[in-house]
């Protein structure tokens, strides 16, 4: 079966209550069709794994504007109001973790690792609740891996295996995510036969990917 579907084609791995991991940086390299296709089925309860929740008409912050969301983990929400809203009147839970921590925890799932040993947060309300180790006299928390139902990545270039290449800002988050899907769907910008892409500048192997649609103009 080929890989290259319609987003119709997609409507069947799309479920309340699931949880999406979903690639790019204020909104620069997230799938926007993808998102305009769960606004449309109007799925509830999602938990959403991303860099941030980007802004109110854009990318995730779209979803969130809409109520499809009911956790996100993030590291911030701060470009877009109305995460913060409604956080504060308890409509969307946010569990915030730093930027760095967030991708290595998506990157240790992707790769099979128990979690991650990170000094960051130790002495703040960051490790609040997570367990604390010595190593050579430093102290460490233990971040655990995340992954999720479906990856949702965009790729500036995809071929009809599913290689893809990422331009610029859209590598944010976007290579590291699609390992950490138990479903990877990958958006391309520009869809191409196998062998257009040079080897050398494939960031994620087709062998990762499981559909693709070519995105909207």
């Amino acid at each position: 079966m080929s890989k290259v579907v319609d987003y119709s084609a997609v409507k069947p791995l799309l479920k309340d209550g699931m949880s999406l991991m979903i690639g790019g940086f204020l909104g620069c390299g997230t799938p926007e069709g993808l998102i305009s296709l769960i606004i449309e089925m109007d799925l509830k309860d999602l938990t959403i794994i991303c860099n941030d929740t980007s802004f109110v008409d854009k990318g995730i912050g779209r979803l969130v504007a809409n109520g499809n969301v009911k956790k996100v983990i993030t590291s911030h929400i701060g470009t877009n109001p109305e995460s913060g809203r409604r956080m504060n009147e308890g409509t969307l839970e946010v569990e915030l973790s730093p930027q760095g921590t967030l991708i290595e925890r998506i990157r240790a799932a992707g790769s099979g690792l128990g979690g991650v040993l990170t000094p960051t947060g130790v002495g703040t309300m960051v490790e609040d609740g997570k367990q604390k180790i010595q190593l050579n006299g430093k102290d460490y928390l233990i971040e655990m891996p995340l992954k999720a139902d479906l990856a949702l990545v965009f790729a500036s270039t995809v071929d009809s295996f599913g290689n893809a290449y990422y331009k610029g800002t859209t590598r944010n988050f976007n290579p590291i995510i699609a390992l950490a899907g138990d479903k990877v769907v990958v958006e391309a910008e520009e869809l191409v036969e196998v062998g257009k892409i040079d080897p050398e500048v494939v960031m994620t192997p087709g062998v990762l990917v499981d559909y693709i649609v070519k995105g909207e103009d």
